[in-house]
């Protein structure tokens, strides 16, 4: 009887390499053979060293493993894929396609002729709209992908998204669970949360994963990130705060706290998706939770979510419902099974109709293999012609006139051939300058979407200072931006001047408020306000401005006049506490730089009964905002 042929799935995650071989399991199901995880550092995020890091992990795992299969399913990392969820009108089914590619190249930052894209309809409403799944990755990076995969004799078959591989393993193994769940995929540098509810299921990828633990206690304790990750896997924990004692070592009372910030932030977008799933989706809220992924392993990570989400928390287990073969090392397993769930739902893919079934494979990766898998037989065919030739050469001279002849009729057809091909090297060279256009195009539409996503990582540190500050004062704390400049703040004794000068049209409070960077108190203008949990509940002074005292084709710093709660009663120093704690985490922020993001002056000084202060503060944007 012949043996059952295997396959493989491999996840090339940000920070680690996960490979497992399958087989289909006696009866149905899958059947784990053999697996292997390889870390990959820092480099491996990085995209200039990424390749020879993935290259050099795949080829020591497929030696060191034994696995014995070529053909592979991939995945590549929730930071290089773009995700996003559209509701499509009632429409005729013949008229479907055409509203997806309108969607589709309305929605996705890039070209999509220069990116691999699919789409899964989800579900029809009642009445008739139905929900759609996009996925989008740029084609260079699947390229890549593939020739680290061809450069060990790979063949790649489906290029899937680590949220969609995610979501058909939890289908697979927990299609019994009743209720809502939410499963949280802590990745190197993304995060994944999905919601999961009978027929229905939401993801959202969020940009903070576990290397951000690693490298912002590499910057506390100036440690290289090689050293402070290997002593965060060794001894690092998530810190329960409150009345929990600090460890003796000062080391670990750092990473733990370290650990405690950033899954915070974690828990704060986390909220955010679960409110938008219930809010916009009709979903209800979930009732238990699974935590997956390699940043989900650090100590009391389960009791941190638990304690903030107030639900039961266990670790996904993506081989609950997998045969296991007994070759397999079940110990070594348990370690590392939290990592699995993309590669299990890559396996499933060749076994089974998958609830999401995405592939992003692009074109020319297909044309390129279905070439390379008919090389034999065009070498075949080349032999053949060559051995033709070799046996017409026998009959040289009789055929020499004949062939004189030929030649001169191939001459003939050869001239009008070659001005073709000056006019066609003329439509190329216009095709190119058009090529040129559309980049342009295509980088301003990337640009688009950068402004938001900037006011929303400062609402993010705003919201964070105001949780960090509140637990060490012991009482609320509010603070908010009252003004934004692109340059440096006029000072008081030029303001007059500075009226008579050129002016960038002012921001509306409507747009600050929309990203929670005004309270809803400023809309109105009033002054002082209760100081409470959240920028919500604390009230702003004059509205946010934006101005610009020079004309630049960019903008790469943002100095902001930021107004807290006075709370010099409570504590002397609180409002300086304040402030440094909004710049330790503007810091560590992964759109600006530490080096130059900073306090760019004092603290205003008011008298206790001051409803108010406000301290200046800069921001370095390690990409500047093009104009």
């Amino acid at each position: 009887m012949l043996k059952a042929k295997t396959f493989l799935g491999i996840d090339f995650g940000a920070g680690t390499l996960k490979i497992a071989e399958f087989e289909p399991a006696d009866g149905g199901g899958l059947k784990l053979l053999r697996f292997g995880v390889r870390a990959l550092g820092l480099p491996g995020s990085q995209d200039a060293a990424r390749d020879g890091v993935l290259k050099r992990a795949l080829t020591e795992l497929l030696a060191e493993g034994g696995f014995v299969s070529r053909q592979a399913n991939i995945t590549a990392p929730g930071y290089q894929v773009f995700s996003k969820f559209v509701k499509l009108p009632p429409v005729d089914a013949s008229k479907i396609s055409q509203i997806i590619q309108y969607e589709a190249q309305q929605n996705v930052p890039f070209p999509l002729t220069e990116s691999a894209w699919d789409h899964q309809i989800l579900g029809t409403a009642a009445d008739g709209a139905r929900e759609v799944l996009l996925v989008a990755i740029k084609a260079e990076v699947v390229e890549k992908l593939f020739a680290v995969g061809e450069s060990v004799g790979l063949k790649m078959e489906v290029v899937d998204a680590s949220m969609s591989a995610l979501a058909n393993a939890f289908r697979y193994n927990y299609g019994d669970v009743e209720g809502c769940s939410l499963l949280i995929d802590i990745g190197a540098k993304t995060s994944n949360v999905l919601l999961f509810e009978k027929n229905k299921f939401y993801v959202r990828t969020v940009p903070v994963g576990a290397n951000t633990i690693s490298q912002e206690y590499s910057a506390e304790s100036k440690v290289p990130f090689a050293e402070a990750e290997k002593f965060k896997i060794a001894q690092g924990f998530v810190s329960l705060g409150g009345a929990y004692e600090e460890p003796d070592d000062p080391k670990v009372a750092a990473v733990s706290k370290v650990a405690r910030n950033v899954l915070t932030r974690l828990h704060m977008q986390v909220n955010q998706t679960v409110q938008f799933y219930r809010t916009q989706q009709g979903g209800s809220a979930p009732q238990r939770v699974f935590l997956c992924g390699g940043g989900s392993v650090m100590a009391y990570s389960a009791e941190f979510f638990q304690e903030k989400l107030n639900l039961p928390v266990e670790y996904f287990s993506p081989f609950r419902n997998i045969q296991i073969d007994p070759s397999v090392n079940i110990e070594e397993l348990e370690k590392s099974a939290s990592f699995f769930g993309e590669v299990v739902g890559l396996g499933l893919r060749n076994i089974a109709d998958c609830p999401v079934e995405l592939n992003l494979l692009p074109k020319s990766s297909k044309a390129r293999q279905d070439f390379n898998s008919k090389k034999p037989f065009l070498i075949a065919a080349a032999f053949v012609a060559a051995a033709g030739v070799w046996a017409a050469g026998l009959f040289y001279n009789k055929v020499a006139t004949v062939r004189r002849e030929g030649l001169a009729t191939i001459s003939e057809k050869v001239e009008p051939l070659a001005r073709v091909e000056t006019s066609l090297k003329g439509e190329e060279a216009k095709l190119s300058e058009i090529h040129k256009q559309t980049d342009q195009l295509g980088a301003w539409l990337n640009e688009r979407a950068y402004w938001p996503d900037i006011l929303a990582e400062v609402r993010s540190i705003l919201k964070a200072t105001e949780a960090e500050s509140s637990q060490k004062l012991g009482v609320p704390v509010g603070i908010w931006v009252d003004t934004f400049y692109s340059t440096e703040p006029p000072k008081p004794e030029v303001a007059a001047a500075d009226e008579e000068a050129p002016k960038v049209p002012q921001m509306s409070k409507e747009l600050m408020a929309r990203y929670g960077l005004l309270p809803k108190s400023a809309m109105t203008g009033s002054e002082g306000g209760e100081a409470g949990g959240s920028t919500e509940g604390a009230a702003a002074s004059g509205g946010a401005k934006a101005k610009s005292t020079t004309s630049t084709n960019e903008v790469a710093v943002l100095n902001l006049s930021i107004r807290a709660v006075n709370l010099q009663k409570v504590k002397q120093e609180a409002n300086g506490q304040i402030a440094y704690d909004l710049e330790k985490l503007a810091k560590a922020s992964p759109l600006f730089e530490a080096s130059e993001t900073s306090l760019s002056g004092n603290l205003e000084q008011v008298e206790d009964t001051t409803a108010t202060f406000t301290f200046p503060l800069k921001l370095k944007l390690k990409r500047p905002i093009k104009l």
